[in-house]
């Protein structure tokens, strides 16, 4: 018995969504990795803690620069996932179409 719990249009939308969504984070993280200056704004700096010296701020942003590169990694995995059970799908819906 065929397991499908998404028709065609929503498998192929599922599809789309996570091949962007892969190449995007993927690039993202690529960026923050190698510490693209035009993310500094998206680091999570807490300004109550304050930065009493130049070296405390600067391992600070490199930790964020890293913690985010890594978020973005694992956001594309889990759209890898994604993108398989939309292509599982998709692929069960056409199969059944097929046969009919």
């Amino acid at each position: 018995m065929a397991c499908k719990f998404c028709g065609p249009k929503l498998s192929l939308c599922g599809l789309v969504l996570s091949v962007w969504g892969i190449i995007q984070l993927t690039l993202m993280g690529v960026f923050y990795y190698i510490r693209a200056v035009a993310l500094l704004e998206d680091l999570p700096l807490e300004s109550e803690t304050g930065h009493h010296t130049i070296e405390g701020f600067i391992a600070t942003v490199e930790a964020g620069y890293t913690q985010n590169a890594y978020n973005c990694w694992i956001a594309a995995l889990l759209y890898v996932i994604t993108l398989v059970v939309s292509g599982h799908q998709f692929w069960m819906n056409n199969r059944s179409s097929v046969s009919m």
